[in-house]
């Protein structure tokens, strides 16, 4: 699906060290995104990640959307504390739950995706611990949008067409 971007929303797509975050067509959305090493780099990407994430107001973020094609996302929806998963992986999906969804790359696009209810993800943390993580729910839907994210999949690949629209990312965070 080609997105065209209207003119109110263009400024929204400008990168610069204020807006860090890779915005489509970059490249680097579509590709699939290579085992991360764990090292003090993943570290200092990790950060680099979270703060890009809170300052973009996200709940998730993946770490080719500032430019790395690297597995690697952090995640911090609802009451979520904010949590790096390295090299996730989906080893369990039941369920499935219908919601709209917007993504950092293409700021003030939101649209109805279709998602499973809970997942199982296996990843190693920023210490390089095996973890499992269950997840539902909205937790449930951001990961599996970041996990896309590291497949070169984008949200817009997935969503019920109907359902797209354009609303202003600022008016959203103000209410």
């Amino acid at each position: 699906m080609e997105i065209v971007v209207p003119d109110e929303y263009k400024h929204l797509f400008v990168r610069s060290d204020d807006r860090p975050i890779v915005k489509i067509p970059d490249p680097v959305l579509r590709k699939v995104a290579v085992e991360a090493k764990l090292n003090k780099k993943t570290n200092f990407l990790i950060d680099e990640m979270l703060r890009a994430m809170r300052k973009a107001h996200g709940i998730g973020l993946a770490a080719p959307q500032l430019g790395i094609s690297q597995r690697i996302i952090v995640i911090a929806p609802n009451d979520f504390k904010p949590t790096a998963l390295i090299n996730p992986k989906i080893i369990k999906a039941e369920g499935e739950q219908i919601g709209q969804e917007g993504c950092l790359s293409i700021p003030g696009l939101y649209g109805d995706v279709k998602r499973y209810e809970f997942v199982e993800v296996e990843a190693m943390d920023r210490k390089g611990r095996e973890l499992i993580f269950e997840l539902e729910g909205m937790p449930a839907r951001v990961v599996q949008h970041e996990i896309d994210h590291l497949d070169g999949i984008l949200f817009t690949d997935k969503v019920d067409p109907a359902t797209l629209h354009w609303t202003d990312p600022d008016k959203i965070d103000a209410e």
